[in-house]
């Protein structure tokens, strides 16, 4: 059962466990993935509600968007195992079934195409109304040094030479899965 929730009174809620890791969860076709991310923003544009997410350019994650403008957010209210998070920022779902191997189920969406994911309840839908490359020129250099370095082998998991696209996702549904 999905009860819809007022996101302005749980702004709080989301923005705390954003710190500490969400999950984002994108599908084309039949492809289902979901990865964690602490990188985000909730606020409102074009009068609308929007969660901007920012997804580095090599990631599976970002492939899936660009075929299917939808993903969900899902926080793990309540809390939850805490290797569901590091399971799912750690592997790739090009080659991996994160579903399985951290035993989430995934629960009909209300508006979008892409699944909520009952272990992480609180469930923002979201529809892409605009993406944005980002500029490395617009960026401070303490920042491109700290989370875009050069230097590193890029062929080294996690290197994180790329660079981020931001997706910002107006919110369609908001809701808590309960049991």
């Amino acid at each position: 059962m999905k009860r819809k929730i007022n996101l302005w009174e749980y702004a709080e809620t989301i923005l705390e466990h954003l710190q500490r890791g969400v999950l984002l969860t994108s599908k084309a076709g039949e492809q289902v993935n979901t990865m964690t991310i602490s990188w985000g923003t909730l606020g409102i544009e074009w009068s609308k509600p929007i969660f901007t997410v920012f997804v580095r350019e090599n990631r599976f994650t970002r492939q899936l968007l660009e075929q299917n403008p939808e993903f969900t957010i899902n926080i793990p209210v309540g809390g939850c195992d805490p290797k569901i998070l590091g399971i799912c920022g750690t592997k790739t779902g090009r080659d991996t079934d994160k579903f399985h191997i951290a035993g989430l189920t995934q629960e009909e969406p209300e508006v979008v195409s892409v699944p909520a994911i009952r272990e992480l309840p609180l469930t923002l839908e979201c529809r892409i109304v605009y993406k944005q490359p980002q500029d490395p020129q617009a960026i401070t250099e303490e920042n491109r040094a700290a989370f875009y370095p050069q230097d590193v082998d890029a062929s080294f998991p996690g290197a994180n030479r790329d660079y981020h696209t931001a997706y910002y996702g107006e919110i369609v549904a908001a809701y808590l899965i309960e049991e």
